[in-house]
């Protein structure tokens, strides 16, 4: 999911990720998103304004074992080249029964 994101291909690839229902965090606005339309509309803002960056760093599974925790460190890319954040953050997904990512929360580690 983390390489199909930077790329033109992350539109066609959410639904096969991400629940049609998906709550998902705008964490510049602090507000949460609901479903496909609204995560495409939110990506291509942030694609409009810079290309972001997330590297993956590590994934585990959280405290109860139902969630599964990404560690990542994100950046963005623009005409001087790649700049990365000096601290990780993690993504933290829940999946409903279908296999697909019905929320997503961004959390410090």
């Amino acid at each position: 999911m983390y390489e199909i994101f930077s790329t033109a291909e992350r539109d066609a690839f959410i639904p096969h990720c991400l629940a049609p229902d998906v709550n998902w965090p705008n964490v510049a606005d602090g507000v949460r998103l609901h479903g496909h339309e609204a995560v495409r509309a939110y990506w291509a803002a942030q694609f409009a304004a810079a290309h972001p960056l997330v590297r993956l760093e590590g994934l585990r599974l959280d405290e109860e074992g139902r969630r599964v925790v990404a560690l990542v460190r994100p950046g963005l890319r623009d005409a001087t080249g790649e700049h990365w954040a000096e601290e990780s953050v993690e993504h933290v997904y829940a999946f409903g029964a279908d296999g697909l990512v019905s929320r997503m929360d961004v959390r410090r580690p």
